[in-house]
């Protein structure tokens, strides 16, 4: 019998040796939970060069700015900011872009109240395509996220006319911030402001209203990667109410003076 208690003994000893302190497992857990705050920091974006964006726009053939952010979020890796572009399918949808797309659908979006209506086309290679609920979800969006957009005024910043592009610039050259900078200086800030005001009327670079992660531009990409078909939006007409209409404002004190004048 005293054998027994003292291997019970012993094995208590040993139990208490294995628990850990409080105060170790309190550091355990801080330790823990510090670790993915770490690793969740943002890590800031590599400088891109223009050749490494002009090199992987010639071997994915996706845009410029879509190269330009693949680069930065693979720290400049051209191979691995073209698989990047492939898995957003960004890749196969710059293979489609060529594509005619003909088919599609014309829809409208009457905003409640009755104030605001769009009209918009967007096209798609086949009518099967159009005839799809991952295409007319996306028709849908788009007519909503003009109504919302009072700016917007072409599909692409590529529309934007010449003359109103031209006009832009002279009256960014004129502004007295830009006087005392050297010529060549003042010709990139300039050219920097007018591609924002050129992009600020453009459709495709709007944030998307329907998931403000992306741009319209990305919406359309990421459907085009879904679906397998070239997608384009045509043309788009915004209706407001009233909109260009002088309406005449009558003073009713003034009205009555009138008529008593004439009457007298």
């Amino acid at each position: 019998e005293v054998v027994e208690e003292e291997e019970v003994a012993v094995e208590e000893e040993e139990v208490v040796e294995e628990a850990p302190e409080p105060e170790a497992v309190a550091e355990e857990a801080v330790a823990e939970e510090a670790a993915p705050k770490e690793e969740e920091e943002e890590k800031p974006k590599a400088a891109i060069s223009a050749k490494l964006v002009k090199e992987l726009r010639d071997q994915s053939g996706a845009g410029m700015m879509d190269c330009k952010k693949a680069l930065q979020e693979c720290g400049g890796d051209v191979a691995k900011a073209e698989e990047y572009l492939r898995m957003k399918g960004i890749t196969s949808a710059a293979k489609k872009s060529s594509r005619v797309a003909a088919e599609g659908m014309v829809s409208s979006y009457i905003h409640a109240g009755s104030r605001i209506g769009v009209l918009v086309e967007v096209n798609s290679e086949t009518d099967f395509v159009a005839r799809g609920d991952t295409f007319k979800e996306l028709v849908q969006g788009l007519a909503m996220q003009i109504a919302a957009s009072p700016s917007v005024e072409y599909v692409a910043p590529e529309d934007a006319s010449p003359e109103f592009i031209e006009a832009e610039k002279q009256a960014e050259m004129q502004k007295e911030d830009l006087a005392s900078k050297p010529e060549n200086i003042r010709e990139k800030i300039v050219q920097g402001r007018v591609d924002k005001i050129v992009n600020e009327r453009a459709l495709l670079e709007q944030t998307y209203i329907m998931d403000t992660t992306k741009t319209v531009r990305e919406a359309i990409t990421e459907a085009i990667a879904t679906i397998g078909e070239n997608i384009k939006v045509r043309r788009f007409s915004r209706y407001v109410l009233g909109e260009g209409i002088e309406k005449k404002q009558e003073n009713f004190a003034e009205e009555v003076e009138a008529q008593m004048k004439k009457s007298s």
